[in-house]
């Protein structure tokens, strides 16, 4: 391979999709590379997801991580219609451009088939009963693509990217260099891409490989926080009042015992629990579909812990996949603990979790998460519960299912402009492996950002 291009996009995630899809709308004459390391959209496969396996089997390359849509594609598709949340956008731009681009790729999903259906948390009467106990709910606006109209939709983009652009999928970028014209990029195997712009939009999976990069490019970067915790599993009908109403509640609460914050994050109602692999790390997501015939019994969702480090220690996306690495070893890839053995100092074992009246969407290992989470950790968790048992009841309940470990790693950050253009003249850092975002809806933003700014230079 080796071709010269206009824009080389490093990346086939939802940032680097729509950065795409706004470049070749609006710039007829624009040459524009998409390189992505994972499948495309029709091939990405999970041998979980289609039940071939019951367990993470360390594929070579993660279909639920890599590939065309990023490691989103197989999520349930929530678009959040915020600032306050779901990002760093704001920290470049104001609230109201922040929202402009979110509201302009929300219309491009509606035209692609998304559900105009949403839901607002905007004057519910979750906030206030909260509130009673100290928890706090983040208002927000959102859209349940569903995990059906998620693909869905990335299909139709995709078909339309193909057209007007060349994407080459299981296409790894091994390297990035500099160049009088602008940067060529060494693809594995593969040969050279040259091009005069560049977007590096790595995606959640290439966060590291990037961060590498950075460093020998001399490009200074910062490390942003990484989330600890677990994913919860309970019975439907447990969250039902509060998921019928606002379909997902993002609450925050500080402990008493340490003043740490713990929130909720990424909740699927009637939804499933589902192992996803970064490099050779398994940890635990969730997803949901909006046909009620492919509903499970169980909502789930994570409850983290943020942690953000000072100096000397500057390594917290190492810091997330040893504590990871720790379910592995002891789980052979997802731990799954009940709530009753957790705060009675016990391991779950296959014997306890079959006389559970929750039953697990996914297949896990019982065992024990005071062996693999921190104490300060497993401290914050179970006082959240507690909490959120006033609000759910039932919450705290013997069989409320506790999955280990889920991570969110957020990758260290660089020294970007407003235009999230780097220290290297025309060349852009966007979506969450770049440590800008983190959610569909600020990650599809940042780039239609960027690519408004580079369309601009580009014509004039």
């Amino acid at each position: 391979m080796h071709q010269v291009y206009d824009v080389a996009i490093i990346g086939g995630g939802p940032s680097a999709i729509f950065a795409a899809y706004e470049l070749v709308t609006n710039n007829p004459t624009i040459h524009v590379a998409i390189l992505e390391a994972g499948d495309d959209i029709y091939t990405r496969t999970c041998p979980i997801s289609e039940k071939k396996v019951d367990h993470c089997i360390n594929c070579k390359t993660c279909g639920v991580m890599r590939g065309f849509g990023g490691a989103g594609a197989f999520s349930d598709g929530k678009y959040n219609f915020t600032a306050e949340f779901g990002g760093w956008l704001n920290d470049y731009l104001a609230e109201d451009e922040v929202l402009e681009l979110i509201n302009y790729v929300d219309r491009i999903n509606l035209s692609y088939g998304a559900p105009e259906e949403s839901y607002s948390t905007a004057g519910s009467n979750l906030g206030k009963q909260a509130i009673a106990h100290d928890l706090h709910l983040l208002d927000a606006k959102v859209r349940h693509l569903g995990t059906e109209n998620n693909l869905m939709i990335l299909r139709k983009l995709y078909e339309f990217l193909k057209v007007h652009c060349d994407v080459f999928c299981n296409t790894l970028v091994a390297d990035i260099s500099q160049t009088d014209s602008g940067f060529s990029l060494e693809i594995s195997g593969q040969g050279t891409v040259a091009c005069s712009y560049l977007i590096a939009a790595p995606g959640r999976a290439g966060s590291e490989w990037f961060s590498h990069q950075c460093k020998k490019l001399d490009l200074p970067l910062f490390n942003n926080q990484v989330d600890v915790g677990v994913r919860v599993e309970i019975p439907a009908v447990v969250f039902a009042h509060i998921t019928d109403e606002v379909y997902e509640a993002k609450l925050l609460y500080r402990t008493k015992q340490y003043g740490d914050l713990v929130r909720t994050f990424c909740m699927n109602p009637k939804g499933y629990v589902v192992a996803e692999n970064t490099d050779g790390i398994v940890t635990v997501n969730g997803h949901s579909y909006r046909e009620e015939k492919y509903h499970s019994k169980n909502t789930n969702f994570a409850l983290l812990v943020s942690n953000r480090f000072t100096e000397p220690f500057n390594e917290p996306h190492q810091y997330g996949k040893r504590i990871a690495s720790f379910s592995n070893l002891l789980s052979g890839g997802v731990l799954l603990q009940r709530f009753g053995d957790l705060v009675k100092g016990r391991r779950t074992n296959a014997h306890r979790l079959a006389q559970s009246f929750t039953r697990p969407t996914l297949q896990a290992t019982p065992g024990d998460l005071s062996l693999v989470l921190p104490k300060r950790h497993l401290d914050n968790i179970i006082e959240m519960i507690y909490a959120l048992d006033k609000i759910a009841p039932g919450m705290a309940n013997n069989d409320t299912l506790l999955y280990g470990v889920e991570v969110k790693f957020y990758s260290s950050r660089l020294k970007l402009t407003k235009k999230l253009e780097t220290e290297i003249p025309n060349m852009f850092a966007i979506g969450d492996g770049a440590g800008i975002t983190r959610g569909l809806s600020q990650a599809s933003g940042s780039g239609v950002h960027v690519a408004r700014v580079i369309g601009q230079r580009f014509q004039e």
